[in-house]
């Protein structure tokens, strides 16, 4: 499953409780989740956080962070990363495209693995919206936390 959203967060508390739930019963229901997670804005943050707090104590979930490309933050601060994930991984089809491109290529390569996208689309623009829009092309269940 991925995790897609505006960059900023209007009503933040509203869509951590409504997050909370939905990893919640994702990972009650489920034998094994993996969850794929980018990390480009408050959502992304607000995604991490959540998984981490709610699959604690749990042992049926992977997190893995996706990255359009090498970045500095994560050059230089890996061990940071490495405590807050199972996995980091590089996007092989967007590490060598224009920067401009690159997370909407890795954006769409995480839709391509996932049965499940959750959400928070607010607004009918933007990269995460144009996200949704080929997850649902690509007939992927989606779950919108801002509806």
């Amino acid at each position: 499953m991925s995790f897609f959203g505006h960059r900023e967060i209007d009503k933040f508390d509203e869509t951590a409780k409504r997050l909370t739930d939905v990893v919640r019963d994702i990972i009650k229901n489920n034998d094994y989740v993996k969850f794929l997670l980018g990390r480009n804005g408050e959502f992304d943050w607000l995604a991490s956080s959540v998984i981490s707090r709610v699959t604690h104590g749990y042992h049926n979930s992977y997190t893995v962070l996706v990255l359009p490309y090498m970045k500095a933050s994560y050059r230089d601060h890996r061990q940071n990363f490495e405590c807050c994930y199972n996995e980091i991984e590089i996007c092989t089809e967007s590490s060598s495209a224009h920067y401009k491109s690159a997370i909407q290529i890795c954006n769409r390569n995480m839709v391509d693995r996932s049965d499940l996208v959750v959400c928070c689309i607010r607004h009918n623009s933007g990269g995460a919206y144009k996200t949704v829009q080929y997850a649902v092309k690509q007939n992927k269940k989606i779950i919108n936390i801002a509806e």
